[in-house]
This record gives C-alpha cells, structure tokens and sequence, in this order.
C-alpha cells in the first residue's frame, strides 16, 4: 500500500477517519488497521475539519533514556535493557487541545518523541517481524512533571497527568526504521533536536521487548524515547513535536 497520512477528524458533528494522498482528504471505509481505503473527497480538505488524537489507544508504552544524550543530561546511566512505563489513555489529547499545568506539582516539561502505533494484536513478536504489526508512526510528547520524577522511583504520577499525553496530527504509514529527525520547539525556540539514529534501542527490538511482556492491540502506542534539550512548559506556552516524515504536532500550554 502506497504512504498515506491517516487523521481522525470532526466535521459537521461527526467523528471519522480520513486519508491524505498527495494533499488530498477523503474519507476512510473499512477498518483502519484491516481493511481501510480511500472513500470520497471530505469538502475542504483538512482546512474545514477538527483533528483529533488519531486513535485512542488502551495504553501508551513509554521508553526511558533511549537517547544516550537524554541519559546524559539527567545524569543516569545508559539502561542495559529498554526502561518502559505506562502513560494511561485518560492522559491522551490530540492536536491544538491544551496541555494542562495541575496545580503546586512544579516543573512540567516537554519531551519530543517518535511513536510507533500498533496495527494488529501482537504478543511476543520477534524483531524480525515487527514491522508487520506497525500501523506506522506517530508524533508523541512524554509531558512530565519534573520535580514529581526527581522525588520518585516511578514514573506513573509524573507522567500520567490529564492530558500528558498530546498525539498526532496523524498517522503516517508506509514508513521504516530509517533514521528520520526529532524536534521539540516551545513558541519559536528549538529545544530538541535529534535523529532516530542515536536511539540505543531501535523500534525492532522496542517492539519485541514490550510484547515478550504484554499484549498491545491495535491503537497502541510505543513512544519511543527523547533526545537532550527537555525544558520547562509555561501557561501561554505553544509546544510543538516535529518528527521527519510524519507531521508537526502543536498544543497550547495553560494553567489547570
């Protein structure tokens, strides 16, 4: 099947998949992850509808210190094996929808990332063939709270915060595990800048790591991990996610 962005939007009060060929919309048929094709134009293209989270994933699987420049601006040792977490679905927004900053929790930052949507249930999927349970790619920011991380040994209260979790604009299909770069902006300012090729694990053995442990089904989410550069997030802040190839994600920041 040729490269195609897949978007979940709203028009008119309803709520449908879409797909973008060559800068034109049209309505998705079928099921997304199975049997999805190209239906009729959408009036006004991509300019006359709402986006939202592209899908809604049971879980977001998160990888920690995946870039060796991140470990290094945290001072944590490069993990041996990946360092996975759980951001709940309750903390998913899509785009142009407001972080929001909870109140007395301190520091909040942004976290650019690349993430891997699911396309068919996969348990214990071997690295040779993680591709063939890739829907494709998705931009992912891993916002947490700073000073909340720095207190514990986990990470569920700092990352899994309503609305912690912004994905989208799209999914972008067709696509493999050749470099492509990560950046993080805050207003007009580039925080994060990397490439998918200083990863230390690669999206393969992500994909085999996290199903030798759990089910994914189709909608779920590996972020894959975030390059040095993480900063804090002010109210009246626009943070955006630009990942090569896939799309730029943007949301605005406010106080709860």
């Amino acid at each position: 099947m040729e490269p195609e962005r897949i978007y979940r939007v709203q028009q008119n009060g309803e709520i449908f998949h879409a797909i973008e060929r060559g800068g034109e919309l049209r309505r998705a048929t079928g099921n997304i992850f199975e049997s999805r094709a190209a239906g009729a134009a959408v009036p006004g293209g991509l300019g006359a509808v709402r986006v939202l989270a592209p899908v809604t994933p049971s879980k977001i699987v998160c990888v920690g210190l995946n870039y060796k420049d991140h470990a290094a601006e945290t001072g944590k040792p490069l993990p041996a094996e990946p360092l996975i977490f759980i951001k709940p679905s309750t903390a998913v927004i899509g785009p142009g929808d407001p972080i929001r900053l909870p109140p007395g929790v301190g520091r909040v930052d942004h976290e650019a990332e690349v993430g891997i949507v699911i396309g068919a249930r996969a348990h214990r999927v071997p690295r040779a063939k993680a591709w063939d349970y890739v829907l494709g790619l998705i931009c992912v920011n891993d916002v947490t709270a700073r000073d909340l991380q720095k207190k514990e040994s986990q990470y569920t209260r700092c990352k899994g915060f309503d609305t912690f979790a912004p994905i989208g604009p799209c999914i972008a299909t067709g696509l493999d595990g050749a470099p492509r770069r990560v950046e993080g902006w805050v207003n007009d300012e580039r925080r994060q800048s990397s490439s998918t090729q200083h990863l230390i694990f690669p999206i393969e053995q992500l994909v085999e790591f996290v199903t030798f442990v759990m089910t994914l089904e189709p909608g779920d989410i590996i972020s894959t991990g975030t390059p040095e550069g993480i900063g804090s997030l002010q109210a009246g802040d626009a943070v955006k996610v630009v990942v090569e190839g896939v799309g730029e994600l943007v949301n605005p920041v406010e106080n709860e």
